[in-house]
């Protein structure tokens, strides 16, 4: 077999490796910082943070997870006493999640932490190479 060495594959130019190189570190960070919650729990109640009591399958849509994952998510928030469910008053199928006291003060104070944990994941960029990477990001 003939290999073309201008269009060799080599893993470290690959985007999935380098995404996942970058995910690892802000893992890494998101672990030591905030080791209450995981990022997927962190992403629901920042979501509920944002928009108040809202159905358990929007939000699950509003984080980016399935139904199921969602799910479990919301049974584990539910167990930690963070969050709280609820049937729909207008649809009975329908549950409704919110955060609870001790949810807000929670998420108002991992909102904070959060934002440490994204500055500290992108130390070695300047603002400019940031906003360019977010706005790059969106594009996928």
């Amino acid at each position: 077999m003939n290999v073309n060495t201008d269009t060799e594959y080599r893993l470290e130019d690959q985007i999935g490796f380098k995404l996942r190189l970058a995910n690892q570190k802000h893992l890494e960070l998101f672990a030591r910082m905030m080791p209450e919650v995981t990022p997927t729990q962190f992403a629901i109640l920042a979501r509920l943070r944002e928009t108040g009591p809202i159905s358990q399958n929007d939000l699950g849509r509003r984080v980016g997870l399935d139904a199921a994952t969602t799910k479990g998510v919301v049974d584990r928030l539910r167990a930690k006493g963070l969050v709280e469910s609820r049937k729909s008053p207008t649809d009975l199928r329908r549950l409704v999640i919110s955060l609870t006291d001790e949810g807000h003060m929670f998420a108002d104070r991992a909102v904070a932490t959060a934002t440490e944990i994204s500055r500290a994941t992108a130390a070695k960029l300047t603002q400019r190479e940031l906003t360019r990477l977010l706005a790059l990001l969106d594009k996928l």
